[in-house]
């Protein structure tokens, strides 16, 4: 397991976890101080999930490239590391 697999695993959830909310909020209230709270937090995870994967040595192209897609990439990277 390589360094920073444990940072990648918790920003990927996050990040997952934070769309969810995110639509769902949309989807029902849609309350603003929920959208201004989850919304950079949301960002940060992705951010941070591209980060992780991309100075990661030796990282598969596939892992590369798969991290870019919203929403899901870091878990979709995270199973190709």
């Amino acid at each position: 397991m390589a360094f920073g697999s444990g940072a990648l695993r918790v920003a990927a959830l996050v990040e997952a976890l934070t769309l969810a909310a995110l639509l769902l909020n949309v989807a029902t209230v849609h309350a603003a101080p929920v959208s201004a709270f989850l919304g950079p937090l949301h960002g940060a995870a992705y951010l941070a999930s591209i980060a992780l994967v991309l100075t990661t040595p030796g990282a598969p192209r596939g892992a590369r490239l798969r991290v870019l897609i919203p929403g899901v990439g870091g878990l979709l990277a995270q199973r190709r590391l």
